[in-house]
């Protein structure tokens, strides 16, 4: 997005990015290796969108590129960036804040890991020493997000699936993103997925140290992984996985306003 884009649309906010000190840094005396990076900062951006009355509202958070060579996830990050720049109505009663690139080196060399050699979504919540995980860390734990939503893609697997943890609203809303997201992509289909149980494409198992809610936080979040198939064209993932993003907002705010009236 355009620093003209952004200066007229009050309700984003920007901050990281190369115009100004990251507030992650290497460190000192690490090499990047092979890959030819020099030393200096990482730059982790995120974009804040406010709902529509100051204090009220549900406080969800996108993240897209932990790893660096699945690019669906970055592109449908920038997408949602977009359009929660237009102030959709859709949004008035949510402040999401959107990470579109949480593994800058390894975005920049299409690798899945970062700088150093980690797999960063292994990382979480377990004395990492990754930088990227750290700040990332801080973030989960100063903002206190009612949900959690990571964009994927894997190259193992011919159609969308999701991962669900946390609250027990996750899975009632990874399903009808599921089948929202199964007008552009295929669903997996499959009774195993990634090496995992699966029923109605949704895993409840997960690997350790995956980015997640801080171990303290009561309530959980809703935290949900979603999943596109790799080898399909990218337009197609991107599509499907703004559409899935845009269809678990609708159904929590669904579901928040029907547990109101119970």
């Amino acid at each position: 997005m355009s620093a003209q884009a952004r200066a007229s649309s009050p309700q984003i906010t920007f901050t990281g990015g190369r115009s100004q000190r990251s507030p992650v840094r290497r460190r000192e005396g690490s090499s990047l290796g092979e890959d030819g990076h020099a030393e200096g900062s990482l730059f982790i951006p995120k974009f804040v969108s406010k709902a529509a009355e100051v204090g009220v509202g549900f406080k969800f958070a996108i993240f897209g590129g932990l790893h660096g060579d699945e690019e669906a996830g970055v592109l449908a990050a920038f997408d949602l960036v977009r359009w929660a720049a237009t102030s959709p109505i859709e949004l008035s009663d949510f402040e999401l804040h959107i990470y579109p690139v949480c593994n800058p080196t390894g975005h920049e060399s299409k690798s899945r890991h970062n700088w150093s050699g980690l797999d960063l979504n292994r990382e979480f919540w377990v004395g990492s020493p990754s930088p990227e995980v750290s700040y990332l860390e801080a973030e989960l734990r100063r903002e206190h997000f009612d949900g959690i939503i990571q964009l994927h893609s894997d190259d193992t697997s011919d159609g969308c699936y999701g991962f669900v943890s946390g609250s027990l609203l996750s899975e009632h809303l990874i399903c009808p993103a599921l089948a929202a997201a199964d007008e552009l992509l295929p669903r997996n289909g499959s009774p195993v997925i990634d090496g995992f149980l699966a029923s109605s494409d949704v895993i409840k198992e997960g690997y350790q140290g995956i980015l997640c809610g801080p171990p303290e936080q009561r309530p959980r979040p809703v935290e949900i992984v979603f999943e596109t198939p790799a080898l399909a064209p990218l337009s197609h993932q991107v599509n499907a996985t703004t559409t899935a993003v845009k269809t678990i907002l609708a159904e929590y705010r669904r579901l928040q306003a029907y547990a109101a009236d119970l």
